[in-house]
C-alpha cells in the first residue's frame, strides 16, 4: 500500500507546491484512489512531480462539497474519464463563508460544472463500495462540532443557515490487514467521526492510522477557550491505540498545541510527504 499527499496547506522536501486544499493519492492492490482533489490544477502538477499515473486512478471519494477539496475534479477527468467519482448528494449544495461585515458571505461550495460528469455517483448516508472502501457518515454527535464551523454557512430559502456539513463523508479503507480512516476536514468533528465508526462498525474496525484535518485552524489569535477546545480533544485521541497524521485546515498552531499532549502519535503530512503505514 502507498499513500501520498499530493496537496496540502504546507510544503514539504519534496518540492511540491502548497495550496490550501487537500488530496491524498492511495495504492492498494484493488484501487488507485485519490481522496479529494485539492483546489485546482495543482493537484495535476504535483502528482506529475511525483510520479503519480493520474490516467491510473479508478475511484475519486470527495470528502464534502467545499472548493478546495474539489477544485482539482475538473482538471482530473480532463485526464481520467472512467473513475468514479463518489459524493454525498447534497455535496453540490450553496456553502460559504463568513468573512466578516465588510467582505460578507463568500461562496466556497463545489464548481457546478462537476455535478453534470457522468462519472459521479451520489450516495445518500453510509456506502460499503467494497471490500476495501467503506463510506460513512456522522449522523449523531456526542462532542462538540468544531469551534471554527460557525463561519461557515448554507444559503438555504434566501437565508445564510448554519452548515450542518450533512454533505460530509468519511472513508474507512481496510487493506494490508490495516484500517485506515480518511477525513477531509473533520468538521462533524474528529471525536464524532472517531465515535461513529466504533459505534457503527465496531471496536475491531478502529483504525490503525487516520489520515485528514481536524479543521481547527482559525483567522485570528486563540482564545482561552479555544486552547481549552483543542487540549479537550487531543487528550481524548490520545485515548486510542491509533496514529493520527493531520494536515491541512488543523494547522500548524494547533497541531504543535497537540503534539505536546500527543507526542509520537501524531505527525504532520505536508505537500508531497509519503505517509508510513506500520
Amino acid at each position: 500500500m502507498r499513500i501520498i499527499n499530493l496537496v496540502e496547506n504546507e510544503s514539504g522536501d519534496s518540492g511540491c507546491e502548497a495550496a490550501h486544499g487537500l488530496s491524498y493519492y492511495v495504492e492498494t492492490d484493488n484501487h488507485k484512489l485519490l481522496f479529494d482533489s485539492s483546489p485546482s490544477e495543482v493537484v495535476i502538477r504535483n502528482a506529475r512531480m511525483l510520479g503519480v499515473d493520474l490516467t491510473a486512478v479508478d475511484t475519486v471519494i470527495l470528502s464534502h462539497g467545499h472548493y478546495d477539496h474539489s477544485g482539482g475534479i475538473l482538471p482530473f477527468v480532463h485526464l481520467n474519464h472512467k473513475a468514479k467519482i463518489y459524493m454525498q448528494h447534497n455535496a453540490g449544495g450553496e456553502y460559504y463563508a463568513f468573512d466578516g461585515e465588510e467582505q460578507g458571505f463568500r461562496y466556497i461550495g463545489i464548481d457546478k460544472k462537476i455535478l453534470s460528469l457522468p462519472q459521479i455517483q451520489l450516495l445518500k448516508g453510509d456506502t460499503k463500495i467494497d471490500d476495501e472502501l467503506q463510506v460513512f457518515t456522522v449522523d449523531n454527535r456526542a462532542f462538540p462540532l468544531p469551534s471554527t464551523n460557525k463561519r461557515l454557512r448554507e444559503l438555504c430559502n434566501g437565508q445564510y443557515i448554519q452548515d450542518e456539513f450533512h454533505h460530509e463523508q468519511n472513508l474507512l479503507l481496510t487493506a494490508d490487514g490495516k484500517k485506515i480512516l480518511f477525513c477531509g476536514c473533520a468538521h462533524n468533528g474528529i471525536l464524532n467521526v472517531m465515535e461513529t465508526l466504533e459505534r457503527k462498525f465496531g471496536s475491531a474496525m478502529l483504525p490503525d492510522l487516520v489520515i485528514g484535518g481536524f479543521h481547527l485552524m482559525k483567522r485570528t489569535e486563540f482564545s482561552e477557550s479555544d486552547t481549552s477546545e483543542v487540549t479537550e480533544i487531543a487528550n481524548r485521541l490520545k485515548s486510542y491505540k491509533a496514529h493520527f497524521a493531520t494536515c491541512h485546515c488543523t494547522g500548524l498552531p494547533v497541531f504543535n498545541q497537540m503534539k505536546e499532549i500527543m507526542g509520537d502519535q501524531l505527525s504532520y503530512v505536508r505537500s508531497g510527504d509519503e505517509v508510513v503505514v506500520e
